[in-house]
């Protein structure tokens, strides 16, 4: 296991219960991990996009919540982005029921997202 124990937690802005309810989830599991995300999306800003890198490089591994908001995140889009091109592990996660949109933007538009089941999440946490 990674020495820093940090998970960055992606998502969109309008799926903050998801996050809240995943962060609960694992929480439960009394896993060793703790948890970074950026609540606040201001992906225009060069500034965040500096701080956001920082943070996932800092990360032993990020979880996104996959929703179809995820088409006009930015932020999230860009907090994928940085994860990918800094070799950080990415699980992806369907965030709920709901049928994502039939284009899914980079970076995961040719990625796999699997079910948010908690089996999934630790096996992707087992192997940080």
């Amino acid at each position: 296991m990674a020495s820093t124990n940090k998970i960055f937690i992606s998502f969109a802005l309008r799926d903050v219960s998801l996050r809240d309810l995943l962060v609960k989830q694992i929480n439960n599991e009394k896993t060793p991990y703790s948890f970074v995300d950026m609540p606040v999306k201001q992906s225009w800003d060069p500034a965040w996009k500096e701080d956001c890198r920082s943070k996932i490089k800092g990360c032993d591994g990020v979880i996104a919540l996959i929703t179809k908001n995820i088409v006009r995140a930015d932020g999230q889009q860009w907090e994928l982005r940085c994860a990918y091109d800094d070799r950080v592990p990415v699980l992806l996660l369907y965030g709920n029921s709901e049928k994502l949109p039939n284009k899914i933007p980079p970076p995961i538009d040719d990625k796999n997202i699997i079910d948010w089941t908690l089996p999934n999440i630790k096996t992707f946490l087992g192997r940080l």
